[in-house]
């Protein structure tokens, strides 16, 4: 896995904000935070935003990876996952999840015991946190504002 970054014609000049630039532009290719896998065929899999991992005892968590667990659980409406500061690996996935109508005998555990069973151990949240997820106006899900409450929980140890 690796960041997708390119360069060309008509790619654009820059940000506003010049720090922003300089960061986006280091080594004069354009950095998109995006992390992706080339596939033998050619085909570029994007996977994950790079601000997006959980770096956990060592082990590169794609939360990408870690909702699509979560949304395949039958109580699971809405999902999305971010790193919670631990003092012992450093960081750990927080789920913040919304249940399907009817699903309130579903409780923490079950859900970290579910992602257990459907991917690696290590990819399982520790914290599983129940909420309607904050959204902006096009609708999409306000992960910044889930870091920081993740953030505000403190460390797990």
């Amino acid at each position: 896995m690796g960041e997708i970054v390119f360069r060309g014609n008509t790619v654009m000049s820059g940000y506003l904000n010049d720090e922003a630039t300089k960061d986006a532009f280091k080594g004069g290719w354009f950095h998109t935070g995006d992390l992706a896998v080339k596939h033998p065929d050619g085909y570029i899999e994007v996977k994950d935003r790079l601000k997006d991992i959980i770096i956990s005892g060592g082990e590169n968590i794609s939360t990408v990876e870690v909702e699509t667990v979560l949304y395949s659980h039958p109580a699971v409406v809405e999902a999305a996952v971010v790193a919670r500061p631990d003092n012992h690996w450093g960081q750990t996935p927080c789920a913040f999840v919304k249940l399907k109508d009817g699903s309130n005998n579903v409780n923490d555990q079950e859900i970290i015991n579910f992602c257990r069973d459907n991917s690696p151990h290590y990819m399982a949240p520790r914290t599983v946190i129940f909420q309607d997820l904050p959204r902006n106006s096009t609708g999409k899900i306000l992960k910044l504002a889930l870091r920081e409450k993740a953030k505000a929980l403190g460390s797990l140890f």
